[in-house]
């Protein structure tokens, strides 16, 4: 291997070289599908290695995951410009509002429990948000869904939010009964809220009898088995923790790092790569509905709950992805997370993160089973076009394609049933299609159409397998010698599901 060139010089400090690390040596991933090929590692490698140069970044740690494992790994530069600590997927980096899904993953724990509903108002579990005084008469009280989605009114709060970290549980209470400024009324319009989620953070405590950190720690960071996620920074080895740095007059400069406090369910954690890949790999087993889900600490279909665009707050027409290539983006927010949708029909989750001295996000791609995340420890550095070009390179590199949706067996059965009426269209079994289905076209013209649909195929050779969109909708493949027939159908939401309807279409 060639020598690795260091990233910059800071002050005539080198920064420590990137750590590239494959986690198995196993050619594909548990599910079985290819991992990433030890050949585009330096193409990851060297797409952190660039942003981190042209950012000013002082470390930067990556991680790729790829359906239940951790695929790729690595570090850039220091975690500690002082001691000349490399930052490695073991360091533990303050991950900032990347905590917040965490927080909504603990109020739907507590809503499954039936300790809750996400629609109570907020103020059965604060009583001090009840003399509130709202910007409209007809205003709704505040309920806890308002706080998850950032709907509750309170005015957008970066980064004053960002210096509250370590305010006490009773400085939080005091505050919120001298009153909360609104932006608009709740239910309104989605402004992003710290405060909202430090409330978030005070409605766990109440509800669980628990510390907010005692509860996310017990109930879902170790059975996660993220056991070296920590939320004070002074518990952490010196020589794993990130120092954060601002980057002013071309030089870096410490930041204080805040004590834990009553903004920990904001922004506190503090986590490794190792750690977080954990989460990622979490977020994926959700996929697609109705595969062998993990059930804890929530159940998939609570997690596929969070990553819902359950409020619309932006729309790019002019994005573009690193290679240039356009691509307008639907941005939406769930529980905890921003959902987009791109010109491309993907769908990806993520969350940023940034405090005084630290940048980070992660983003994963959940029909695709991959995700990325990335840690800096610069002041607000951010990510995202680091982690979009990985991701894109990945899927190009790798052909990756959406992960098959399960064929049901009825699905199954009635393709079976479709395949031997054709081409003539001998039907014996009514109850084999849906009330419409021959009002909507004849069966003398299904036969006509049919006979010569076939004869332009030749013999047939084959029936390929299913392909399902969902439960009841899917297509398959009827090989012929000279061309092949697609046939989609739809069933109905009778029991049993009938064919409704049915496309077709020559592919030569």
């Amino acid at each position: 291997m060639k020598k690795r060139h260091l990233l910059f010089l800071i002050s005539l400090l080198p920064l420590g070289p990137a750590l590239p690390q494959i986690h198995s040596e196993s050619p594909h991933t548990p599910s079985g599908r290819v991992q990433i090929p030890h050949r585009v590692l330096p193409i990851i490698e060297k797409i952190y290695r660039d942003h981190a140069q042209a950012h000013h970044l002082p470390g930067l740690v990556f991680g790729v995951v790829l359906d239940s494992a951790l695929v790729c790994s690595g570090g850039i530069g220091y975690a500690d410009l002082s001691l000349k600590t490399p930052a490695t997927p073991q360091s533990l980096f303050r991950i900032a509002s990347m905590t917040k899904s965490i927080t909504a993953m603990a109020i739907l724990l507590l809503r499954d429990q039936g300790r809750l509903s996400l629609d109570d108002p907020a103020e059965w579990y604060i009583p001090e948000m009840k003399n509130l005084e709202y910007p409209a008469p007809d205003a709704p009280r505040i309920t806890i869904r308002h706080l998850l989605t950032h709907t509750a009114g309170f005015p957008e709060d970066n980064p004053w939010g960002d210096r509250q970290l370590a305010v006490s549980d009773q400085q939080l209470l005091d505050m919120v009964k001298n009153g909360i400024s609104f932006s608009n009324a709740p239910g309104v319009a989605y402004e992003y809220s710290n405060l909202g989620f430090a409330l978030l953070g005070r409605i766990i405590a109440v509800v669980s009898g628990k510390s907010y950190q005692e509860f996310v720690q017990t109930q879902i960071l170790q059975p996660l088995a993220m056991n070296h996620s920590i939320w004070e920074y002074s518990q952490a080895p010196r020589d794993l923790l990130a120092w954060g740095y601002s980057w002013e007059g071309g030089r870096w400069i410490p930041i204080s790092l805040l004590p834990d406090g009553a903004y920990a369910a904001m922004g506190g954690l503090i986590t490794s790569m190792d750690d977080f890949s954990k989460y990622m790999i979490y977020h994926l087993s959700a996929w697609p509905p109705g595969a062998n889900q993990r059930n804890s600490p929530v159940s998939a279909a609570s997690l596929r709950e969070m990553q819902r665009p359950w409020v619309f707050n932006n729309l790019n027409a002019s994005f573009r992805y690193p290679n240039g290539r356009l691509s307008p983006l639907a941005s939406c927010y769930g529980y905890g997370l921003r959902w987009i949708k791109d010109g491309e029909g993907r769908i990806s989750l993520n969350h940023g993160g940034g405090l005084p001295g630290f940048g980070s996000q992660w983003r994963i791609l959940p029909e695709y089973g991959i995700g990325v995340a990335a840690f800096s420890n610069r002041t607000y550095a951010d990510l995202g076009a680091a982690n979009d070009a990985v991701l894109d390179t990945c899927i190009a590199l790798l052909g990756l394609s959406k992960r098959p949706t399960p064929v049901t067996a009825i699905l199954q059965q009635r393709r079976d049933e479709l395949t031997a009426l054709l081409p003539d269209w001998q039907v014996t079994d009514p109850n084999l299609f849906g009330d419409n289905f021959f009002l909507d076209q004849s069966i003398d013209s299904l036969r006509r159409t049919f006979q010569s649909l076939y004869a332009e195929l030749g013999p047939v050779v084959g029936i390929r397998e299913m392909v399902a969109l969902n439960r009841l909708r899917g297509s398959f493949i009827v090989d012929g010698q000279k061309a092949d027939l697609e046939l989609f159908f739809t069933l109905t939401p009778q029991n049993p599901p009938r064919i409704q309807q049915l496309k077709w279409k020559i592919i030569r």
